[in-house]
């Protein structure tokens, strides 16, 4: 940290001398700075030195583009995540200032995560801040003299109902404990953790294997161009993509999860409105969701700690309408488990796109070191964990009679491309014989272009 800490002031003069647009307090001038560069007249980002063992020496990440921070910014992109550009939308409407400067009195965690070894190593954590629920502790200073800084994390505590466990409660396979499922109605006690995306870009290339400057230059050109400072600024280590993040759900007492001695099961689960909120039959999604979030419950009922976490990957991390396109080209086509990849290949390019590689990161933060039920058959997402070190005692398949019928389709053909199982695995030939449901009656045709 410097040690004097500027005040920070939308009537800074604009780079360009011009005044500002619509007001004095505006913190945008009337030349539009398209980029910076390091040996640019006034650029002086705030030390930020990743890794480093606390927040104050590690220093605060500064990503706003008003006047007085433009050339002190030590961090790309924007606060938000995909939910930047409503924000932009909300400015140009005038339903929101441009100086706009958030009150955080009160939004302090709901529980004091202890600090983990983990947010002081660059190597462990390289997609999120592990200091980003504490801005307002640890980077006081700079908010009391005007500095725009977001927190990236939020830890709150609610109470959740899903049908499933009301279901559970009723049938007897969860009982009332009145401290984590406190009612009949299944109602169950809950500590949420909301992240935001945050890479730093030296760590993120390593994870996957390419150099800082390939990423870079791909992040850019496929972006549209979005970001020219990924290109003109090799100095700015820290990016905010415009992607999703995660949610944390910890059932049982949040200081549990980083205790060795203490037994976790844990569901990692990648984003599907269809089936996780609609209930969708085509896949595994929900059902997979609520037997991951019963398992947990029954952990933490049981003296040990159930962790569920939920990324916003939709459609393997392509988007729903390329899931929806899939769709139509497998109901069309003829839906068997031995084509159900090539349906994805041939629209997407890729099975998928989720990549692993950053999941483990959370894990990293929260302090697991060893899951003894991993509530999960993907062998990327098992790979990715025990990658970083972090030991699995044993991997939970779902249930057969959760899968709905319609979905054995992408179960079966996950499960021969590697998925883990306890249950049968089906030959190729044997594959070709699984069929999904029809559209009889909506649309009955099979492969009218005659090319699949």
């Amino acid at each position: 940290m410097p040690e004097s800490i500027p005040v920070a002031t939308a009537d800074t003069p604009s780079p360009s001398g011009d005044a500002g647009v619509g007001s004095p307090k505006s913190p945008f001038s009337k030349h539009i700075l398209l980029t910076t560069y390091p040996d640019q007249n006034g650029v002086d980002p705030v030390p930020l030195q990743w890794g480093a063992p606390d927040a104050k020496t590690r220093g605060p990440i500064i990503a706003s583009r008003n006047l007085s921070q433009l050339k002190r910014r030590n961090a790309m992109g924007a606060h938000g995540g995909s939910y930047s550009i409503y924000n932009a939308l909300a400015i140009a409407a005038g339903d929101l200032p441009t100086d706009f400067k958030p009150d955080f009195r009160n939004t302090e965690p709901t529980f004091e995560f202890p600090t983990q070894p983990a947010w002081g190593d660059p190597k462990k954590i390289v997609s999120l801040d592990p200091f980003g629920h504490d801005v307002m502790k640890n980077f006081r200073e700079y908010l009391d003299v005007g500095w725009d800084l977001r927190p990236s994390m939020a830890v709150t505590r609610a109470n959740m109902r899903l049908a499933e466990i009301e279901k559970a409660v009723s049938e007897g396979k969860l009982e009332v404990d009145g401290s984590i499922v406190v009612d009949k109605n299944g109602d169950v006690r809950v500590t949420k953790v909301a992240c935001e995306p945050v890479w730093y870009l030296p760590g993120v290339a390593e994870r996957f294997g390419v150099d800082e400057g390939t990423l870079r230059r791909m992040l850019f050109e496929h972006t549209g161009g979005s970001y020219p400072e990924l290109i003109t600024r090799p100095d700015l280590k820290v990016f905010l993509p415009p992607i999703g993040g995660l949610t944390v759900y910890i059932f049982g007492p949040p200081e549990r999860v980083s205790d060795e001695n203490v037994p976790l099961a844990l569901r990692i689960h990648d984003e599907c409105n269809g089936s996780d909120v609609f209930q969708s039959d085509i896949c595994t999604c929900r059902p997979y969701l609520a037997f991951g979030i019963q398992e947990a419950i029954k952990q933490a009922q049981n003296g040990g700690s159930g962790v569920v976490i939920y990324f916003r990957k939709e459609g393997r991390a392509l988007g729903e309408v390329v899931k929806y396109l899939v769709y139509n080209a497998r109901k069309r086509g003829g839906d068997t488990a031995d084509k159900y990849f090539l349906r994805t290949e041939n629209i997407a390019g890729v099975r998928d796109m989720r990549f692993q590689a950053l999941m483990p990161d959370i894990l990293h933060w929260l302090g697991i070191k060893k899951i003894d039920r991993m509530l999960s058959m993907s062998n990327m997402k098992y790979d990715a964990i025990v990658a970083q070190g972090i030991k699995i005692l044993e991997r939970v398949p779902i249930p057969d009679d959760m899968i709905p019928q319609d979905s054995r389709v992408e179960i079966d053909a996950k499960i021969n491309a590697g998925y883990f199982t306890t249950g049968k695995k089906f030959t190729t030939e044997e594959l070709s014989q699984v069929k999904g449901r029809g559209w009889e009656k909506w649309e009955d045709v099979t492969d009218p272009m005659g090319i699949l």
